[in-house]
C-alpha cells in the first residue's frame, strides 16, 4: 500500500484525513536525536466534493511538496492475529495471504493483505510466534486512493488507525516495559497494548467519543462500567499472552472536556492511569492552539498517523 512519486520532497510526513465536515492535514518532521515537531495542524472546511476540496487545498498549499499518507477506516479493514508460516522473512507476506484465503469472507483476488510481526520474547526457548494480517478489500482501497488521486495529490502509504496509535503511545514507553493506550474517536474507541515502539494487541470499543462525552450522568456512569470491564477483560488477556512484557500504565489520551474517567478508571483498574499531553512528547511553536487538551483530541488520529517512522512499511 505505498505509492512511491519523484522529486524532492518536505521532510517527514503529511497525513490528510476527509472527516464529515472538513479536512485535516498534519505535518510532522523528525529532526535526528530530537523530539518530533508538529509543524502544521490544521482544519479545512469542505466546500464541494472531496475531490474539490482537495484540490483547492493542493493549490494553495502546494500539498505535491509532501509525502501524503492517509488512514483507512476501521470499517475497512479487518486485523487477523495468525500462527507465523515457517518461511523466509521475503515470502512472509505471500505465505501469510494464503493462510488468511479461509478467513476472510471474499475472493483472495479480492484482497490486499499485509503483515505485521508480534514480537516474541527473546529470551523464551524458540517458538512460532503470531503475526497480524491486516486484510482489505481492493475496492476499499481503491476508495480511499481515488479522491486524492483525482485531486493529484501524490499519496506514498495508507496506514491503519491502530498503527497511528501506536505511533503517539510510543513515545510515552518507559524502555523495558509496556504501555497501554485508550483513544476515543469520532466513531469509536480503540486500545492498543504496545512496547518497544511495536503493537501487541489492539481492541475495539463501540462508544463514539460524542456518545461519551455528551451523556448524561447515569448514562456516563454505565458507559464508564463498560469502559472499565473492557479493560480489565483485555489487560488481563495481555498478562497472560506476553506476562515477559510487564505493563507499565494505562495511558488516557486527550478528551475535548473534563468527564471524569481518569479518576473512575484509577480507582478501578489495577495499573496507573495517566491522562497524556502531547506538549511532553513533541514539540509544535507553529501550533500554540495545540497546548489545549481539546485541539489535541481533536487531531489525535491524524497526529499519530503524520508520527509515521521512516522505515514504516506501508
Amino acid at each position: 500500500m505505498r505509492w512511491l512519486s519523484k522529486g524532492s520532497k518536505q521532510p517527514g510526513w503529511l497525513a490528510l484525513s476527509l472527516e464529515q465536515e472538513q479536512v485535516d492535514l498534519v505535518h510532522v518532521k523528525r529532526a535526528a536525536g530530537g523530539r518530533p515537531e508538529i509543524a502544521i495542524c490544521d482544519s479545512y472546511r469542505r466546500e464541494g466534493s472531496d475531490v474539490a476540496t482537495l484540490m483547492r487545498l493542493r493549490k494553495e498549499l502546494k500539498l505535491e511538496q509532501y509525502r501524503g499518507t492517509t488512514l483507512l477506516k476501521s470499517a475497512d479493514f479487518q486485523m487477523h492475529q495468525v500462527e507465523a508460516p515457517s518461511v523466509p522473512a521475503a515470502e512472509l507476506k505471500t505465505a501469510v495471504r494464503w493462510r488468511v484465503k479461509d478467513i476472510i469472507d471474499y475472493p483472495l483476488d479480492a484482497a490486499t493483505v499485509d503483515v505485521l510481526d508480534i514480537p516474541v520474547d527473546r529470551n523464551a526457548p524458540a517458538r512460532n510466534h503470531s503475526v497480524y494480517a491486516i486484510t482489505a478489500r481492493n475496492s476499499a482501497i481503491e476508495s480511499c486512493i481515488k479522491p486524492f488521486a483525482e485531486a493529484q495529490i501524490p499519496l506514498e502509504a495508507i496506514d491503519i488507525p491502530d498503527l497511528a496509535q501506536r505511533n503517539i503511545a510510543a513515545l510515552f514507553e518507559p524502555e523495558g516495559r509496556a504501555v497501554a493506550m485508550l483513544a476515543f474517536y469520532h466513531s469509536e474507541g480503540i486500545l492498543t497494548f504496545t512496547s518497544g515502539g511495536e503493537l501487541f494487541l489492539s481492541r475495539r470499543i463501540e462508544m463514539p467519543l460524542s456518545q461519551l462525552v455528551d451523556a448524561d450522568v447515569d448514562r456516563r456512569a454505565q458507559y464508564f462500567d463498560r469502559i472499565a470491564l473492557e479493560l480489565q477483560r483485555s489487560l488481563d488477556h495481555f498478562d497472560r499472552q506476553y506476562n515477559h512484557v510487564p505493563i507499565s500504565k494505562l495511558l488516557l489520551a486527550p478528551l475535548p472536556q473534563a468527564i471524569g474517567l481518569q479518576e473512575y478508571l484509577a480507582a478501578n483498574i489495577y495499573v496507573p492511569v495517566e491522562s497524556i499531553d502531547l506538549a511532553a512528547v513533541l514539540d509544535f511553536p507553529a501550533v500554540p492552539e495545540l497546548k489545549h487538551p481539546e485541539r489535541q483530541a481533536q487531531c489525535l488520529q491524524s497526529i499519530g498517523a503524520a508520527l509515521r517512522g521512516e522505515e514504516a512499511a506501508a
